[in-house]
């Protein structure tokens, strides 16, 4: 089962510009099948793909115009 890991709630931060922020620690699964962990008690997760870290934010999405999301609503 996909929550049996889990014996608590894991909150989640999502805005419409920057990273996901997950309260960790966290693993990552990778689409190569890689696992990546971060032990700190709040992770920045990216999802822009700018990041020089991936999949950990290192605020590269500041440096440029935000690219569109899907879902995530009209551009301002």
């Amino acid at each position: 089962m996909p929550n049996d890991k889990c014996d608590h709630t894991v909150g989640v931060r999502m805005g419409t510009d920057g990273p996901m922020l997950i309260e960790g620690p966290v693993e990552v699964t990778l689409p190569d099948g890689s696992v990546v962990r971060s032990d700190r008690f709040t992770a920045a997760v990216c999802l822009c793909g700018r990041s020089a870290r991936y999949p950990w934010c290192d605020t590269s999405h500041r440096r440029r115009p935000p690219r569109s999301r899907r879902g995530a609503g009209p551009e301002q």
